[in-house]
């Protein structure tokens, strides 16, 4: 593998199976059951969808992690078509399915599956996996949820064998397993205010104490990025404050990525981020079943957006005396 490549991992990956529905007032057909459309199907996952911008984006990129069953094979299938290579290990269980259903004069409606269980023999055979492709990576993002049967420091081992290997980690994750796996020194945290009294700004801050290289946090549309240098707060022009709006996270993630390789300065990754995240990236990035135009990056949304984000550097920093 080519020391360019960039090494995503999804441990629970997805796939969005979308139909559209026909009109309620028409006939319902056999037993009253609603027609729908053959359905079309999209890999999905945070790891997938970062994956996939940097692919759009022109990057060398590797999706790895966990798929199994029939869900599986159609996770591959569909990133063969965008384009995107892929390393799965694979599991005896079903990756789990999301399904969404809308139509012209009915509400959409959602639906999820849990994931699947991973047993011990699994886990081990992705941890050989994980290892070599750590040989030679240029950097690795780690995505997501954890499926059922990982323990919550499943992440902080993938972050100390990344680190040993001397691959950059990018750590997109929350609750138990963003806290077991910080201390394990990412290079980078993504992850997101809750409601809680404490900012985003005092949440990157407690990030990095606690061994993060640097942090970037999303409260709706605003991203504040801290590291020991300084703090830095972004949002999109006005919509930042729009209610409802907010970046996608995964085009968030994937456009952290390119900065935290070359060395950017913390505006223009922020810039570069929020302006992929905000609606660059492609609408699918929001709402897999709306993918009109497949995998494609809107570059004149992109540069419009770039001139629209707006970034703020408070005077003192959460480490400066």
């Amino acid at each position: 593998m080519s020391g360019d490549v960039i090494v995503t991992i999804t441990l629970n990956a997805a796939l969005h199976v979308a139909y559209t529905t026909g009109d309620p007032d028409g006939d319902p057909g056999a037993e009253g059951m609603v027609p729908v459309s053959r359905p079309t199907y999209r890999a999905g996952g945070r790891g997938v969808t970062v994956a996939r911008v940097l692919r759009a984006f022109g990057h060398d990129v590797l999706a790895a992690g966990l798929v199994g069953g029939a869900s599986g094979e159609l996770v591959v299938q569909d990133l063969a078509r965008s384009g995107v290579p892929t390393a799965f290990t694979l599991i005896r269980g079903e990756s789990r399915r999301f399904y969404r259903f809308s139509g012209p004069e009915t509400p959409t409606r959602r639906f999820s599956e849990p994931g699947p269980y991973i047993t011990t023999e699994e886990l081990g055979r992705f941890a050989a996996d994980y290892r070599r492709l750590m040989t030679g990576a240029a950097a690795v993002v780690l995505c997501g949820s954890l499926p059922d049967g990982l323990d919550a420091d499943t992440y902080g081992s993938l972050v100390t064998y990344a680190v040993e290997a001397g691959v950059p980690v990018i750590l997109d994750a929350g609750g138990e397993e963003l806290k077991h796996a910080v201390g394990h020194g990412p290079d980078l945290v993504v992850a997101e205010a809750g409601t809680g009294p404490s900012g985003p700004g005092e949440l990157g801050a407690t990030l990095v104490r606690l061994g993060a290289g640097a942090a970037a946090v999303a409260a709706g549309g605003v991203v504040s990025a801290v590291t020991t240098d300084g703090e830095w707060t972004a949002w999109v022009g006005v919509s930042a404050s729009a209610p409802g709006f907010g970046p996608a996270r995964g085009a968030l993630v994937a456009g952290m990525v390119p900065g935290q390789l070359l060395g950017w300065s913390w505006p223009d990754r922020l810039r570069h981020a929020l302006a992929l995240a905000a609606g660059g990236a492609g609408t699918w990035t929001k709402e897999p079943g709306d993918a009109v135009e497949r995998d494609r990056v809107d570059l004149a949304a992109y540069e419009r957006l770039l001139d629209a984000v707006r970034i703020e550097s408070p005077s003192a920093g959460y480490f400066k005396e």
